[in-house]
């Protein structure tokens, strides 16, 4: 095993490790992104970097100078920098974001603060572990449903398409649900009584809307749950960090309609 060391510009200062910039002028911004390892057995802390952000116009790349020029132990995911994969969710100066399209320009002058989505396991620094997020969104049966087998195409006509519009985008960021007090409190409980937040719910409601799915009553029969769908408070947190533009609140109130009218 190859033994990590600090950088020489590296300092230990309390609970958290300041990295200077390694030249002076430029355009130099204070970035500070928690750091926890598992296996090093230490508490979780705050890494502060003096970066000289001349060139760097958004969060993911800042974070991958950070990796290249001054710690390379530092993890974090990411893949298409486009904001379709949603893998760069983080907790970026107090909201919700993804990484590759929040610029600079949006954050201000003062400090830069990158957190883990709240209220997730985290494997390393800002790697969260999403097993449960994923497992709710699979509990909604995110797929076609038919009684029968079309000799053809399951075929839609233009104006039912449009019925998905505001529902389909959804990239599973996780970036509704972790910021939802609702889903902090009764999302996790490993049992029936759980809420299944934001985004399996806008799930949901994306295939309840679907004209070619069959099995519209049995998925609200499903959601039919004290906790499941009823747990959602109309915060509209969910509707403020989406980075695609999307309303879960809105489809869950809908789904809420439907129940009633259901009844």
């Amino acid at each position: 095993m190859v033994e990590l060391t600090l950088p020489r510009n590296s300092k230990i200062t309390g609970k958290g490790r300041v990295h200077k910039a390694k030249a002076d002028g430029g355009d130099i911004r204070t970035v500070k992104v928690y750091r926890y390892d598992p296996d090093d057995g230490e508490n979780p802390r705050v890494d502060s970097y003096q970066v000289d952000v001349t060139g760097v116009s958004m969060v993911l790349d800042l974070l991958i100078k950070i990796k290249s020029d001054f710690d390379s132990t530092l993890a974090f995911r990411r893949s298409c920098r486009e904001g379709v994969c949603g893998s760069c969710a983080f907790n970026i100066n107090g909201k919700n974001g993804l990484a590759c399209i929040t610029g600079l320009d949006e954050l201000g002058s003062g400090d830069i603060s990158i957190y883990p989505l709240p209220h997730q396991p985290v494997v390393k620094d800002l790697v969260t572990d999403l097993s449960k997020f994923y497992q709710q969104h699979a509990e909604v049966q995110p797929y076609l449903q038919a009684d029968d087998e079309p000799e053809t195409e399951h075929r839609q006509s233009p104006e039912d398409r449009e019925k998905l519009d505001g529902l389909y985008e959804c990239i599973l960021c996780a970036c509704c649900s972790t910021s939802c007090p609702s889903y902090w409190w009764n999302g996790n409980k490993d049992g029936q009584d759980e809420y299944l937040g934001p985004a399996a719910l806008l799930q949901a409601h994306r295939w309840i809307k679907d004209s070619r799915d069959d099995k519209t009553d049995e998925r609200l029969a499903a959601l039919e749950d004290t906790f499941k769908l009823y747990r959602c408070h109309t915060i509209m947190n969910c509707v403020n960090v989406c980075p695609k533009g999307l309303n879960p609140a809105e489809a869950i109130n809908e789904i809420k309609r439907m129940q009633v009218e259901r009844r």
